[in-house]
């Protein structure tokens, strides 16, 4: 019998069997640190979907707006004063028309509401900076329910 098992011919399996033992504690740690922030993540979906439900705006899927918002409000709180992102959303509140054609028009309130109560759950601090940047636009209730 050898006093040193591991220079013995199965070095490979020892080598192989610490190294799988090492991957499996790095996949529990992360299983493990993504099972707290779900849970985070369906707290502020359910706050969002029953602010949403009050105000009568129709309620997108739970599981969208997990996967969508997560547990920080993703894109949507990301820098909502940013000029590019202000941008972006002014041309999507146009008529549709490309180039020449484009024109802004008086957009529906809804829209800015339901992301108003998203930033006010997700990223509260954000909140000035999205009111700043979309409060002089022309909003009315143009679609029929």
């Amino acid at each position: 019998m050898r006093a040193y098992p591991w220079r013995s011919e199965h070095r490979f399996i020892y080598l192989g069997s610490a190294l799988l033992l090492v991957a499996l504690l790095v996949a529990g740690l992360i299983g493990f640190s993504q099972a707290g922030s779900s849970v985070s993540a369906n707290e502020k979906a359910d706050r969002l979907a029953t602010q949403l439900e009050h105000a009568g705006y129709p309620v997108p899927n739970h599981g969208t707006i997990v996967r969508t918002l997560g547990t920080d409000g993703g894109l949507l709180c990301t820098d909502p004063g940013n000029a590019l992102i202000v941008s972006q959303a002014k041309v999507a509140l146009s008529n549709g028309a490309g180039g020449p054609g484009q024109r802004p028009v008086i957009s529906d309130n809804v829209a800015i509401n339901a992301a108003e109560l998203a930033i006010s759950v997700y990223c509260p601090d954000q909140l000035g900076a999205f009111k700043k940047a979309y409060g002089d636009l022309k909003y009315a209730d143009t679609v029929d329910e």
